[in-house]
């Protein structure tokens, strides 16, 4: 598709079809969508997931961005004993128009728990985000998403500048949240769990060295 073609289906004037998470799992079930492709649901939209290194092929994993997923899913395995989980790069559903799958999510309650439904909005205590080419849209689209869902912390763990943008205070209906610090890699990611409990983490813990 031209940059002109698309520039035309954005047009304000145009009418775009958006598809609800109802219709997004229809057409999953039909197997008009193949479980599994490599789209997410956002704002009534399929979209691309994109876990490239910035300049790379979009379709591609990053080799860093896999690398913290992997560090993620190993340092925050303590979370299992205090009643909650962290769902990896896994669909968490916030209707009427979106399914973002996450690199990371702690989830309350059991796996087991969610055999039959995705976790929802009441379920999820923070998202977590891997970015490098997609980091533009973690700051917008996804923020949005999520802060209007009324996710209570959103964390980019971003991999150009080496940091974790810490995003809390979700203000629904404003699309943003209210508060965001950003950390350095010596300094500690503050992770909640049930009953006011937390899991610390340092953050070049979870960055992977740069040869060179």
């Amino acid at each position: 598709m031209s940059i002109e073609t698309l520039r035309e289906l954005v047009d304000e004037r145009a009418q775009l079809w958006l598809l609800s998470v109802g219709q997004y799992h229809q057409l999953i079930a039909g197997g008009v969508l193949p479980e599994g492709e490599p789209y997410e649901l956002l704002q009534g939209h399929l979209v691309l997931k994109n876990r490239s290194a910035t300049g790379e092929d979009p379709v591609t994993v990053g080799h860093e961005h896999a690398a913290v997923v992997r560090r993620l899913a190993k340092r925050i395995a303590q979370l299992q004993p205090l009643s909650c989980f962290l769902q990896t790069q896994q669909p968490i559903t916030l209707p009427p128009f979106n399914e973002p799958e996450p690199d990371g999510a702690i989830v309350n309650g059991k796996e087991e728990d969610y055999d039959q439904r995705h976790p929802a909005a009441d379920d999820v205590l923070c998202v977590i985000e891997v970015a490098d080419a997609s980091l533009h849209r973690d700051r917008t689209v996804k923020q949005q998403i999520y802060a209007d869902s009324g996710l209570p912390q959103y964390i980019i763990l971003n991999l150009p500048q080496r940091c974790a943008e810490v995003y809390t205070q979700p203000l629904a209906g404003n699309g943003r949240y209210g508060r965001l610090t950003t950390l350095s890699p010596d300094q500690e990611l503050i992770l909640p769990a049930p009953g006011h409990r937390q899991i610390r983490v340092l953050i070049e813990d979870l960055m992977p060295g740069r040869s060179g």
